[in-house]
């Protein structure tokens, strides 16, 4: 393992962060960035942008990334300052564009993100972070997390008085890792331990949320795992069928989706140690099999589709490139857990078609939407608004499995093995 920021910051992932710095907002936050890396004024700073941007740069100021350091400080601030509701507490989904136009909706998904910048930010020692981490752990406790469920409920109202009667993997799916993230942090010395949860405490509830997902409904269905559900968490298995590319919510079977929770289930067992169950490692082999199996090619051509049906048709067959960076961190991860080398020829495999199809070099990313034959699409995505997906997959070949990317990073800085 490499155990210096300047071999952890390649080439690529420099280019990447310069491409995302153009995100900067002067009254807070970062914005959503077209095809050329220029800000859309006219769309609204939302607010899991904000933190995922954040994130990207606290593990950037980790690796002595010049300039890192004070985008991360930039985006701490705007989540204590304007993306935080001073009245009713969480997070606001977004702001603007127009002064004063806000979109109060507390969503579980958003604030799973402002956890992980929080959790990323106090592991960088970035000023804030802490603070900042100790109240989205409250609000998360307070407002989502249903421990009768074992899950998180979905969206709020604005005022906290009306929870949604949709429930979702996908917000799952991000709680898991943010969980992961804030435990890791509590363990970093002069962050923990903060009021709330702790780092055992989060780590166990992560595990009940991947038993029910992954070695409940994901295996129960033969690795075609249901994104959907009602408030008593019975699957909707036509959830948007008449709007099957939605970018949050899409119809059937999300392939990312399952190689991230693939991924996601290792680092749950690297971050229960000896206490990890031994379905962890057997269900995320299962699931990241099925998902490349069924979604690569799935219409012909190279590439993995965004959905298929349950009989395992492509429905949406663009290709977006959180996809391909989520093959690429699940393939890493399951070849230093298992030394399978098959893993790490996949990892390769997948590396080049992003070269192939995905990379912008004249730009410093990736694009983000692709047309089955590789011309670039607009279908669900417009421009690059996301550095996250990528800047994780370009760290992780290169980092010891840790619960988190961050603790990953540190990890790797400080030589230990993987």
């Amino acid at each position: 393992m490499h155990s210096s920021g300047a071999e952890l910051l390649t080439d690529e992932l420099a280019d990447l962060l310069s491409f995302a710095a153009g995100s900067r907002r002067a009254e807070g936050g970062f914005g959503y960035l077209d095809a050329d890396g220029s800000v859309l004024a006219d769309r609204p700073r939302e607010t899991y942008v904000t933190a995922r941007m954040t994130h990207v740069f606290a593990l950037a100021a980790m690796l002595g990334r010049p300039g890192a350091g004070e985008l991360a400080a930039h985006g701490v601030r705007a989540l204590t300052g304007p993306f935080r509701d001073a009245e009713h507490a969480g997070w606001v989904a977004s702001l603007g564009p127009a002064d004063g136009e806000v979109d109060g909706t507390k969503a579980a998904y958003v604030h799973a993100f402002v956890v992980l910048a929080a959790a990323t930010a106090a592991t960088a020692g970035m000023t804030g972070g802490a603070r900042l981490l100790a109240e989205a752990l409250a609000v998360w406790d307070a407002r989502f997390w249903d421990d009768a469920a074992g899950m998180a409920v979905e969206e709020w109202d604005a005022g906290w008085s009306t929870c949604s009667d949709y429930r979702g993997i996908n917000a799952n799916m991000h709680g898991v890792e943010a969980m992961l993230a804030a435990a890791d942090a509590l363990e970093v010395p002069g962050v923990g331990p903060l009021p709330g949860p702790s780092s055992g405490q989060l780590r166990a509830r992560v595990a009940r949320v991947l038993e029910r997902v992954v070695h409940g409904w994901a295996r129960e269905a033969d690795w075609r795992l249901p994104e959907h559900f009602d408030a008593s968490w019975t699957a909707l298995p036509e959830y948007n069928a008449d709007r099957p590319s939605d970018p949050f919510r899409p119809y059937g079977v999300t392939v990312g989706h399952q190689l991230e929770w693939s991924r996601l289930a290792l680092h749950a067992g690297a971050a229960l140690g000896a206490d990890a169950p031994a379905w962890l490692l057997a269900d995320a082999r299962d699931l990241y099999g099925a998902a490349v199996q069924r979604g690569w090619r799935a219409d012909g051509h190279d590439g993995f589709v965004y959905t298929l049906d349950w009989s395992d048709r492509p429905v949406v067959a663009t290709r977006m490139h959180w996809v391909l960076a989520e093959a690429i961190g699940a393939a890493a991860v399951l070849s230093a857990v298992t030394g399978d080398p098959a893993y790490e020829r996949d990892e390769q495999r997948w590396d080049r078609h992003a070269t192939a199809r995905f990379r912008d070099a004249a730009r410093g990313s990736w694009h983000h939407e692709l047309t089955p034959e590789g011309a670039v699409g607009t279908t669900t995505w417009i421009g690059k608004p996301d550095a996250y997906h990528v800047a994780q997959a370009l760290l992780m070949p290169r980092i010891p499995v840790r619960g988190s990317v961050a603790a990953g990073v540190r990890a790797a800085l400080a030589g230990e093995p993987g």
